[in-house]
């Protein structure tokens, strides 16, 4: 797909941090009414990372940049613009990119982008149209959450879930429209917001003694609601992706799925006709970590050699709002 714009944004440098603490599923098993075997079996979750309590969301960010920087090889204040995807973060104000950008010591602009779990997918669209249009030459892009701080651990339905993490990309110009983002299909439907969501804490629901007593300051999910909406949203977008660019599957080197759930990244594959070889996991290893997921699976599969430069990955994913959308990448580096 050939865009009208002077250039295409490409992927120059990625990178990736997960915090040293591990916790494992026998950690839940001490305190809650679940098992090991029930919370790999329905989600594919085996371990978490979690930051420690004096580490904020911009603790990881700031870990993923350096490592894009330092395999890229430039200085930060070489960056024009910083954005950062998160649902956590640090504070309602001043954004956490302008945290990660003064930790930096970079001297550009940035902000936050909230679209939960499909935040990354709608930052790297977003991050693309500032280098095609050429108002910036390089931009960093980090999706990083703490979900450990909004995750309420008495609640074995979700505490489970989520891990902490940070990972991103570098994006650049090039003249070269074969490669780089190619497309994007992005989706939002706020009839589903109520099913996925932090209901306190907002101007909504601003924090008092009575939202913290009802525990509405934590995730709150209806799990099977999701769960088909998630199931559909991924694989019918996946799917129109592929179709819009006349990919088959043979085309694809990589499905790259949010990692929310290792039944949806398999009904995703299916649907597409990719064989799971060629899906990107790290659920397993990491849960899910939002905004950090399809990033930190790029970074490891990159530095393990898996990925290749012309590589067609699909990049997908469902998150509250409902947010969904997929994008085609075709590898540079």
């Amino acid at each position: 797909m050939s865009k009208k714009t002077p250039f295409n944004a490409y992927v120059s440098a990625v990178g990736h941090y997960f915090p040293e603490k591990v916790i494992t599923n026998k950690h839940f098993e001490s305190y809650l009414d679940t098992t090991d075997d029930w919370i790999r079996t329905r989600t594919g979750i085996s371990e978490r990372r979690y930051l420690e309590k004096d580490q904020p969301t911009s603790y990881a960010a700031v870990r993923a940049a350096r490592m894009i920087l330092e395999k890229r090889g430039i200085s930060a204040k070489e960056i024009d613009l910083i954005i950062i995807t998160t649902v956590t973060p640090d504070m309602f104000y001043p954004s956490t990119a302008a945290r990660v950008q003064n930790e930096l010591g970079a001297k550009c602009w940035g902000f936050d982008l909230s679209a939960a779990c499909s935040g990354f997918i709608f930052g790297l669209n977003t991050a693309a149209q500032f280098i095609e249009n050429g108002t910036c030459k390089k931009v960093l892009l980090i999706g990083a959450d703490k979900m450990s701080s909004i995750a309420n651990m008495e609640d074995r339905n979700t505490c489970v879930l989520f891990g902490d993490g940070a990972a991103g990309f570098l994006l650049e110009p090039t003249e070269d429209k074969t490669i780089g983002v190619m497309d994007a299909l992005l989706h939002m439907d706020g009839s589903g917001g109520e099913f996925l969501c932090q209901p306190g804490g907002g101007s909504l629901n601003p924090p008092t003694h009575e939202t913290v007593d009802k525990k509405m300051h934590f995730v709150h999910q209806e799990g099977k609601v999701v769960f088909r909406e998630a199931v559909k949203g991924m694989a019918d977008i996946s799917v129109e992706i592929m179709e819009k660019n006349g990919l088959t599957s043979e085309d694809v080197a990589f499905l790259v799925p949010h990692q929310a759930n290792l039944r949806i990244i398999q009904a995703t594959a299916d649907r597409m006709g990719v064989s799971l070889d060629k899906v990107m996991i790290n659920i397993n290893k990491y849960g899910n970590t939002t905004s950090c997921t399809i990033p930190s699976c790029i970074s490891e599969h990159f530095y393990e050699g898996k990925v290749k430069k012309g590589d067609n990955l699909i990049l997908s994913s469902f998150g509250a709002g409902f947010t969904w959308g997929s994008i085609l990448l075709k590898w540079a580096i």
